[in-house]
């Protein structure tokens, strides 16, 4: 429970327990398990005062849960604002719990539903619209009108990823974009210039057949969704495609961009850039070692590669398709619902949620992208020139629609991966079976979920 100073929680060992937890897929999409308290006769959210936690609050003392996974070296960053915020309000006192996504998402239905869930939250961007409709998180309409939040404030991607039906679900703390990551060292035994990694598609290919003629396979294609299907997601978007409708309702993955997408990623193995069997993690572990020139990851990466003696680099995704896009993820804040009245703990939970919200150029020293603009704009994260430089692909971001259910289909594109690159087969077929595969799931989905 206590947070791990190792490495991301985005590790093998995590993403394969997120993945047993409910189906969820590499963008940290789907729900756990638990009876839905919609299911279970749950309260109405509970009302503050209507101030959405403007003004404060001076009631009686009270004590708030707050749940997240931070168990990576950004839990001690969110630990360090849970402090100061208690030092700063005498009577409020947050205890925070941290535990792993995959429990997290697992248990927050269940405690919610039996009354003992936590009265804030921490839930990725993919997850909200699923347990929106499960009457899991309550709307925050009143937050983000008392504070005269709007669209301006905040980057547009992960502010719009937090409304469901015409609702607020979610405040956004951070975008976590997928970046390019380089080994100076090999880019220089190869000829390369280590501070001037390649850009686009022709650049690329030039500098990885660079490294191949210097005996080095420069960029490790992943079959596995962490960190290839994050790729295969980008390149999709980079080359005019998506993986799903605006709203939804139709898989588009296996559309020619996704045909291209796929193919590019595996012919790296063809073209003998990657070995043709890649380990979970070992894109990345090779990175490290000097094995591996090029590694297309996550942020959360900054400070574990600060942590080597490694000469690296980091820099937007490449542009292959023609496209800006990379891959990304979202922290935001939720407020679960409360069988039992408490208005007293109900406007305590607004207050503390805007105060983390209003620090959160703090939060980029944790390895992520402050959501709001002032925050990126500040001094303190500017001067971060790694966290800087993956923030500029901030209007490139993609995610998935705010659809309940919808990283449900994901694992049958995951499959679709790992059938080109691991097993061979034509792209445009695994895609295309993946892809009716999860045309069935979003269609039992919009029936389950009453859509």
């Amino acid at each position: 429970m206590n947070p791990q100073s190792s490495r991301t929680p985005f590790n093998r060992r995590t993403f394969l327990s997120l993945a047993a937890a409910g189906g969820m897929s590499a963008t940290l999409a789907a729900c756990g398990g638990g009876t839905s308290p919609r299911d279970a006769g749950g309260a109405d959210p509970v009302a503050a005062t209507g101030d959405g936690g403007a003004s404060g609050y001076d009631g009686p003392n009270v004590d708030l849960a707050f749940w997240n996974g931070f168990t990576g070296g950004d839990g001690p960053t969110m630990k360090a604002l849970v402090d100061q915020f208690n030092t700063e309000h005498a009577n409020i006192a947050v205890t925070m719990t941290t535990m792993q996504w995959a429990d997290y998402y697992s248990k927050l239905p269940t405690a919610v539903s039996s009354g003992n869930g936590p009265d804030v939250g921490i839930m990725h961007v993919d997850s909200v619209a699923t347990n929106a409709a499960r009457n899991v998180i309550q709307p925050l309409d009143d937050v983000a009108t008392a504070l005269e939040l709007e669209e301006s404030d905040f980057a547009p991607v992960p502010w719009e990823a937090g409304l469901f039906d015409g609702k607020r679900f979610a405040i956004p703390l951070d975008v976590h974009p997928l970046g390019f990551y380089y080994n100076k060292a090999l880019m220089e035994e190869a000829g390369l210039d280590p501070e001037a990694p390649p850009t686009d598609e022709a650049s690329y290919m030039e500098a990885l057949e660079a490294l191949k003629g210097a005996g080095i396979q420069g960029h490790w294609a992943s079959p596995f969704p962490f960190t290839g299907g994050l790729s295969v997601q980008s390149l999709i978007y980079q080359f005019g495609g998506s993986l799903f409708n605006e709203d939804g309702t139709t898989v588009m993955w296996a559309e020619e961009p996704g045909v291209k997408a796929m193919t590019w990623w595996a012919d790296l193995i063809k073209q003998g850039h990657s070995p043709a069997k890649v380990d979970q993690d070992a894109d990345y572990v090779a990175l490290k070692n000097g094995e591996n020139a090029f590694n297309w990851n996550g942020i959360w990466q900054i400070n574990d590669l600060k942590q080597t003696d490694l000469e690296w680099g980091v820099a937007a995704l490449p542009n292959i398709g023609g496209t800006p896009a990379a891959w990304a993820g979202s922290h935001q804040f939720v407020l679960p619902v409360q069988k039992s009245a408490d208005e007293n703990k109900a406007q305590a939970s607004r207050v503390f949620l805007n105060w983390v919200s209003e620090q959160s150029q703090a939060w980029g020293e944790a390895g992520q992208v402050p959501a709001r603009n002032s925050a990126r704009e500040a001094e303190e994260f500017t001067s971060l020139e790694e966290q800087s430089t993956l923030a500029s692909q901030i209007d490139d971001l993609k995610f998935l629609p705010a659809v309940p259910g919808i990283g449900d289909c994901m694992g049958e594109f995951d499959k679709a991966l790992n059938a080109s690159v691991l097993g061979g087969a034509d792209p445009a077929k695994a895609l295309a079976d993946a892809a009716a595969r999860a045309q069935k799931i979003l269609e039992d989905n919009a029936t389950k979920y009453g859509r």
